[in-house]
């Protein structure tokens, strides 16, 4: 196997930016070549709310990422999230002019082209139409009909949408810092690409990414995705608390919540206690371990809360063999996982994206980089992707000539249309 090309993931997150350089080796694992990370200062609950700030921070990142990878980073893969994301399913129905000529790839593709033209409401926009299953007349059940002979044609799609003003804005930062956008991903998507086996996604589990503004929630069954949500709180929720709990500043109570945090207070000794130097000359304060913990666990348990309404709400709470899996930066809260299986019921581990990555990547094995590990795979698939529709075209005798570029969602070339308007204009 030859090593693949290069492809970059960009993160844009609430509490941080990361850029990550990656490519498949020959062994198929996830090599990174470079990672960068900034602060991110325009973002709040997932949505770009700074333009300036924001692409600062980006061209930050990049030109880290840069350094560390020897690579001219010009197309990225870029993560979106935000509280303004909703789901819901579909079905989508195709008669077929013959039942002689077999299922091909562009019957699946022009039945997922008619999933963008649905009505949404003002404002909205598609997306992702994801397939969940096939039915072709009447015989239902199908994963993949491409070969099989039938009139009737229809699909089960589970489809993503989301505010068109907030990925416009995404879109505006990433080209305002010089660069060009290849696919836009829904973030939980991304995070359990790395995070999540084939295995769990058959046997039913919970994907719970807890960043910095949401927490991202993505439920599969049977190897495919049945729920997706994203929750309005994460982390920064949490430090706000210790902040007016402790009467502390902000990034005193973030190094709190990091280093002596716990999500269950009783795991804490009473007598625990942290010194905190006081403000310009003023008396340290003392802080009990146990208290901080107290604030942090109420927090805690009301993202839980959230996330176990999530999964009862998707009808499919008893069919979870696996339970839930939690990454982001929130899974590195101590006894996390324990609070977790306390309020679910559920059986809880953290995931770490360091299953698909090749060795000498360790910098980003840690949950907080899941996302951006995601977006460099769901790069490589969708080059993946092209590469099959360009060997299958020149198969066809069409030559290369007639491969056109992979379509990525209705929604984005709408986007990218809109962008060359308004630069022509200019």
């Amino acid at each position: 196997m030859e090593p693949s090309e290069i492809v970059v993931g960009l993160d844009i997150g609430t509490t941080k930016i990361v850029a990550i350089v990656g490519r498949r080796n020959e062994f198929g694992k996830i090599e990174i070549l470079g990672m960068g990370k900034s602060e991110s200062f325009g973002v709040a609950r997932g949505v770009v709310q700074n333009i300036d700030q924001t692409v600062q921070s980006i061209q930050t990142a990049v030109a880290e990422a840069e350094a560390k990878s020897g690579v001219d980073i010009k197309v990225v893969n870029v993560g979106i999230a935000g509280q303004h994301i909703r789901s819901m399913q579909h079905r989508g129905i195709k008669t077929r002019a013959s039942i002689e000529q077999e299922i091909s790839q562009n019957d699946i593709d022009s039945l997922i082209d008619d999933m963008y033209k649905l009505m949404m409401a003002p404002g909205e926009e598609i997306i992702h139409v994801l397939p969940q299953e096939y039915i072709i007349d009447n015989e239902s059940g199908i994963k993949n009909p491409i070969g099989m002979s039938g009139i009737r044609l229809e699909a089960n799609f589970h489809i993503i949408t989301g505010q068109i003003a907030a990925a416009r804005n995404i879109y505006k930062c990433v080209q305002k810092a010089g660069l060009e956008v290849s696919e836009l991903t829904l973030e939980p998507l991304a995070s359990a690409d790395a995070v999540l086996s084939n295995e769990e996604k058959e046997a039913g589990v919970v994907l719970v990414d807890i960043g910095g503004g949401t927490t991202d929630v993505a439920i599969f069954q049977d190897g495919i995705i049945r729920h997706t949500a994203v929750i309005p709180f994460g982390g920064n929720v949490i430090t706000e608390d210790v902040k007016e709990g402790c009467t502390i500043i902000k990034s005193q109570a973030e190094l709190l919540k990091m280093k002596f945090g716990s999500a269950l207070a009783s795991e804490n000794q009473e007598n625990e206690i942290v010194s905190i130097p006081g403000l310009r000359g003023r008396a340290h304060k003392e802080i009990s371990v146990r208290n901080l913990s107290a604030i942090i666990q109420a927090r805690m348990e009301e993202i839980v809360e959230h996330v176990y309404y999530e999964i009862k709400h998707s009808g499919y709470e008893k069919k979870l063999i696996a339970g839930i899996v939690v990454t982001g930066g929130g899974a590195q809260l101590k006894h996390v996982s324990q609070l977790i299986e306390y309020i679910t019921g559920m059986d809880t581990r953290v995931g770490y994206p360091n299953e698909h990555l090749a060795k000498g990547s360790e910098e980003v094995t840690s949950p907080l980089f899941a996302t951006s590990v995601g977006l460099v795979m769901k790069g490589l698939q969708t080059l993946d992707k092209q590469n099959k529709k360009m060997v299958s075209t020149i198969g066809d005798g069409k030559g290369i000539k007639g491969h056109s570029k992979e379509k990525t969602s209705g929604f984005f070339d709408k986007l990218k249309s809109f962008f060359d308007e308004d630069a022509a204009q200019k």
